[in-house]
């Protein structure tokens, strides 16, 4: 990055510690050229300003990443969604047992599951389970717990104990947030070791991002998945995190998101 003044420095800082989480001291330095003495400075003025709270190492946002609710985030990136969907929904073989994440994109997936004759259907999220409710080819199992609004998923010690009476062929997972060294991101550490008991039940594992959430972490809760899972996303993706997350023994697929019958640009 070339160079640039002081104060527009800082209104960088606090936008990526805003959107990204980026605020260690060391990745700063890199980022912006230059010396990590001039970042703790930036960041000791930066607090004193009330605009970030130092913490070990860096800084944070004032304000944490708000989570957004279920209901908002449906007609995020619509198109690729569906496209994301459709392609896991291809994955899957009649007579199997799969294990479905709460989420927005997961929760498309389970009506392209509609189809699917003869199939079983574990879900912690609501939206999968209304999608499925009425589909008399599929059996359909609820993993119930504690229910967070904001999901619209079950988490918690009962859904725990309910994942350790099956086994699955396949395993859907939903994301906040996907960074190469550290796994897939969460707003809550319930969330983040129900997904990595659910990978463990599971004879293969997806993870259904659009690109958008890729080089992301919004949120300081991970899940880290073991070596060979596959992260499903959308042609729009950045090359260079695909690169990352494929050095990492992860499989990459892009799918090409198409816009609805009938748009145009």
């Amino acid at each position: 990055m070339s160079a640039i003044g002081s104060q527009a420095r800082r209104d960088r800082i606090v936008h990526l510690a805003t959107t990204t989480g980026l605020a260690s001291v060391e990745e700063l330095s890199q980022l912006f050229g230059v010396t990590a003495s001039t970042i703790r400075r930036d960041l000791a003025k930066l607090t004193t300003d009330g605009r970030l709270a130092r913490t070990y190492g860096g800084a944070m946002a004032l304000t944490a990443h708000p989570e957004a609710s279920l209901r908002q985030r449906v007609g995020e990136a619509f198109e690729a969604k569906q496209a994301i969907a459709r392609w896991a929904a291809s994955q899957v073989r009649p007579g199997e047992t799969l294990l479905l994440d709460a989420g927005s994109t997961v929760g498309a997936l389970a009506y392209e599951l509609r189809t699917v004759k003869d199939i079983t259907v574990a879900t912690t999220g609501l939206t999968s389970l209304q999608a499925l409710s009425d589909v008399e080819t599929i059996h359909v199992e609820c993993l119930g717990g504690t229910l967070r609004p904001l999901s619209q998923g079950f988490v918690g010690p009962l859904t725990e104990a309910a994942l350790e009476r099956m086994t699955f062929d396949r395993v859907f997972l939903g994301t906040d947030g996907i960074w190469p060294e550290l796994g897939i991101c969460e707003a809550d550490l319930r969330q983040t070791r129900l997904k990595e008991l659910m990978a463990r039940r599971a004879d293969h594992v997806y993870v259904l991002a659009h690109a958008a959430k890729l080089g992301r972490r919004p949120f300081h809760a991970w899940t880290a998945l073991r070596e060979g899972w596959t992260l499903v996303t959308d042609d729009s993706a950045d090359a260079r995190v695909l690169e990352e997350v494929r050095a990492r023994g992860v499989v990459a697929v892009a799918v090409t998101a198409e816009p609805e019958p009938g748009e145009t640009d």
